[in-house]
């Protein structure tokens, strides 16, 4: 995406000395909690994040494409444009202020607003955590007996009085027993939301809401005729999905030639401007069409190139020649599709989409068991639409999909292992004055300047260890495409799972040892029985690093989300240089950037993990954490608004699994406080700990239990009564008179409180999910905003739905060949010619300005290849 990725290494000097108590006695390494460490990340830090606001705000309204294309852009339908009163420097700010995350929710997508829900759940569950650990755990800290100083005496390793532990291990049980409750209401709340979201009658109607794809589809299954039989009496129409790699690689070549067919009638147009500009400057001024110029001349003008297939060095016209490849290829096409290669699809290796009537009977379907055979028609999946179908992998057997599944599996994991080796040089590079120290052949290192070492330890490793982790979740999800996942939804799912792993082996554990990997080693060899002592006192001081790791990340990498000069400098270089045709203009124009769900959720969850393990070590590590994600919050709520356009609904399902990674945080924190405990020798903060523990393993397999089932189906009962009036899959879920019911009944409750509810309602909806966070709560608070079109329902007509699940190489027809008007009407005289030869052209909605082509910018329903967005 946009931000890079980066980390600031637990370092610093490790111990030199044979004993605990000899190095204990030793200055702060460097590294350590100072805040003069503190302030020098966090000057230049601010600085370059104000540079780049700066920059931001000056240039913003002379590249509305790169900074709001939301706000008017042709492809965004107008009534879920971002409103913006004008491009001036600070209309950001009062939209921003003036527009609701909600407004996200109705006019971008779902999984866009759980995103910043999300985000604001990690700052809240940050901010309750400083609320309750730092009036208590940084005195107890502070006056816990240790001779720590500056930020390092307010964290777990100044205490050495026993009984002060007890108030960590109640602590613990306070806070995550809350992070607990937090994440079972979200998934509560997100349980209703999704029922209520997905049976609202805009949702509830789509075409894809009562489609369900089956793979691994038997040969008789692909036949309307035995539609009945596989798949029962609701189902009304089915899409086959055979094998159509030669179809697909003639359509591709076919579409390519039309473009190249594009640019030589430009060239054409341009060279005979050229031509004419070069006769009207001489006597001969009356010459001032393409018609007025002689044959010869017009021959001459024409561009040509020489083909891979011709002979050696012989050259043919370029307009005649891609006009009869086109007609070529097309003829191939025809006989591909008539030939019905469809029969030699066996064994499975075929998929079917089914549409059913109602919503609940696609239900219904998804989830029963639709034939006896083994591994026939599964896995399944609803709510797919066309345009995240990945088509080659929909026919794969069933062994060697599963094979593949596996295989990839086993790739990411090597990939993860693999990670830890550079990953680990790179945090023992920011020990960078210990290994000169110990090390003969880095002696050298200690003659140079401070600065440098600084540079070296401080710098080189979060760049290099940024470059590492960039590339990670790109390589995963060009694994699980390769070896067959069949939606790109499918895809990002996997690629969220094993990114977080990969975040909290590698980014978190793996780099936070790996730091202090080569002090650790010595300190072995030399006395081994100082081990549990080192751990016990640097495990707390390591988190001081984190401190400023959030506040970087938070800065740069959000002033960098909202500036992306990256993007603009793109965008600019391609539009000067490369983008000559109508047709690349306009793909380079409307093509917004997308949200990558299975990189943005884990790589945020883990600030929260990191947080949460450290909440009882080094409370403080909560609040630098609560403003880094502030920042990124403030960023990522600009770019939904302003800028991006995500490409892949998983309906939810994105913010379910980063519910439950957070968890994590609370599994690694109290195994810490165990393993610390028990270094300490203090067996009750150990025993209540280690109770916490398996009370946390107990809640987990309970709340999975229960509530993954809501999650992953829609309740059979809502859908049915979402559906069952007059086959009205919308209709509402409920009457007037049970959404009057249900709110009579949650006043009722609150009056019942001894506190008014006008002060007690953000408790009450927090601590009462069984009230509001069920799908009748849901579906009132989704209906009460204006935004909200219950008749925003798509319609579809046959020829449309005839298509919606068939493969493009099967309905796809020739593009129009889209040339621009010129003075001298070269492309009229070119466009008689295409349609002699039965191609399409069309010059409405781009023009030659002498030498510069310009586009219908402003009004899309002039592009010819403009097609307005449908509702699947």
């Amino acid at each position: 995406m946009y931000e890079q990725e980066a980390m600031v290494l637990p370092g610093g000097e490790m111990m030199r000395g044979n004993s605990f108590e000899a190095w204990s006695d030793k200055p702060s390494p460097r590294g350590s909690g100072t805040l003069a460490s503190l302030l020098s990340a966090f000057v230049p830090t601010w600085g370059t994040a104000t540079i780049f606001i700066g920059i931001f705000i000056v240039i913003r309204s002379r590249f509305p494409k790169i900074y709001s294309p939301r706000t008017f852009i042709g492809t965004i339908p107008e009534k879920d444009r971002t409103p913006s009163a004008s491009r001036s420097y600070f209309d950001w700010v009062h939209t921003l202020r003036a527009v609701p995350d909600k407004f996200i929710l109705y006019h971008v997508s779902l999984d866009a607003y759980l995103y910043i829900r999300f985000l604001r759940t990690l700052i809240f569950l940050c901010v309750v955590g400083c609320a309750i650990t730092w009036p208590i755990l940084m005195p107890i800290n502070a006056t816990g007996g240790g001779t720590s100083s500056q930020l390092d005496r307010i964290s777990f390793g100044n205490v050495k009085k026993k009984n002060h532990l007890y108030a960590h291990a109640v602590v613990a049980w306070v806070y995550f027993g809350f992070i607990m409750f937090t994440v079972a209401r979200e998934r509560l709340w997100l349980i209703g939301l999704r029922q209520a979201w997905n049976l609202s009658k805009p949702n509830a109607k789509r075409l894809s809401s009562r489609v369900v794809l089956f793979l691994s589809a038997p040969t008789a299954a692909l036949d309307q005729e035995n539609m009945t039989r596989y798949f029962g009496p609701d189902a009304t129409r089915v899409w086959p999905v055979t094998k159509a790699d030669k179809l697909k690689s003639l359509v591709s070549k076919r579409d390519s030639l039309v473009e190249e067919l594009e640019a030589a009638e430009l060239k054409l147009t341009k060279n005979v401007g050229k031509k004419l500009r070069s006769n009207n400057s001489k006597a001969n001024g009356d010459v001032k069409t393409f018609d007025d110029l002689p044959n010869e001349t017009k021959d001459s003008v024409r561009p040509t190139h020489r083909p891979k297939t011709s002979e050696i060095g012989k050259r043919v016209d370029s307009i005649h020649w891609y006009r009869e490849q086109i007609k070529n290829k097309e003829t191939e096409i025809n006989k591909a599709r008539d030939s019905n290669e469809d029969a030699d699809s066996h064994n499975g290796a075929a998929a079917v989409f089914v549409e059913f009537k109602t919503q609940a009977a696609a239900q219904r379907a998804y989830q029963q068991i639709a034939s006896a055979e083994i591994l026939a028609l599964n896995p399944r999946h609803t709510g797919i639409m066309p345009g995240e179908v990945i088509w080659d992998n929909l026919t794969l057997p069933p062994a060697r999909r599963i094979s593949q599944s596996t295989a990839a599996n086993a790739l990411v994991i090597a990939i993860i292992i693999f990670w830890s080796i550079p990953i680990s040089f790179v945090g023992a590079f920011s020990n960078v004055s210990y290994l000169a120290a110990n090390y003969s052949w880095l002696a050298w290192l200690n003659r140079l300047p401070e600065v440098v070492i600084s540079l070296l330890s401080g710098l080189v490793p979060p760049l290099l260890l940024s470059l590492l982790a960039t590339w990670v979740p790109n390589i995963f999800r060009a694994i699980f495409k390769a070896f067959g996942e069949p939606t790109n939804t499918s895809t990002e799912l996997k690629v969220q799972k094993w990114y977080y792993v990969f975040q909290v082996l590698q980014i978190f554990l793996v780099n936070t040892v790996a730091s202090g990997a080569a002090a650790v080693i010595s300190q072995i060899a030399n006395n081994p029985s100082s081990v549990p002592m080192l751990l016990a006192d640097k495990l707390p001081s390591a988190a001081n690093s984190y401190l400023t790791y959030f506040i970087v990340q938070g800065l740069t990498s959000s002033s960098n989300n909202i500036l992306n000069y990256s993007d603009l400098f793109s965008y600019l270089f391609y539009d000067r240089f490369f983008d000559k045709t109508p047709r690349q203009k306009y793909n380079s124009y409307t093509k917004l950037k997308g949200m990558a769900w299975g990189k943005l959720f884990p790589k945020y969850g883990n600030f929260l993990i990191i947080a949460i393990a450290y909440s009882c070590i080094a409370p403080l590590v909560l609040g630098f954490a609560a403003v880094g994600l502030m920042f990124f919050y403030v960023s990522y709520r600009y770019m939904l608004l302003f800028t991006v356009q995500p490409k892949i609904d998983t309906k939810g399902h994105c913010y379910t699994l980063a519910l439950q990674q957070i968890l994590t945080g609370v599994y690694i924190a109290e195994l810490c406080l165990i393993g610390l405990f028990g270094l300490r020798q203090a067996t009750g903060p150990s025993i209540m700990t280690g109770v916490l523990f398996l009370a946390t393993v107990a809640f987990n397999a309970t709340t999975n239990k229960y509530f993954a089932p809501l999650e992953q189906y829609l309740p059979a009962d809502l859908a049915q009564e979402s559906g069952d009036t007059n086959n009205e899959e919308g209709a509402p879920l409920l009457s007037s008179a049970e959404e009057g019911e249900a709110l009579e009944h949650t006043q009722s409750h609150l009056r019942r409180l001894p506190i008014p509810p006008q002060y007690l309602s953000p408790l009450a909806r927090f601590f009462n999910p069984q009230v509001y966070a069920s799908h009748r709560a849901l579906k009132t608070w989704l209906h009460s905003d204006s935004e909200f079109d219950e008749d925003d329902v798509q319609v579809y007509s046959e020829d449309m739905k005839r298509k919606a699940y068939s493969n493009p190489v099967y309905t796809s027809r020739t593009p129009v060949v889209w040339l621009p008007q010129d003075e001298a009407g070269v492309c009229k005289a070119e466009a008689r010619e295409n349609d002699k030869e039965g191609l399409e052209t069309s010059f409405d909605g781009a023009w030659l300005e002498g030498k510069k082509l310009k586009w219908s910018v402003d009004d899309f329903g002039e592009v010819p290849i403009f097609k307005e967005g449908v509702k699947w």
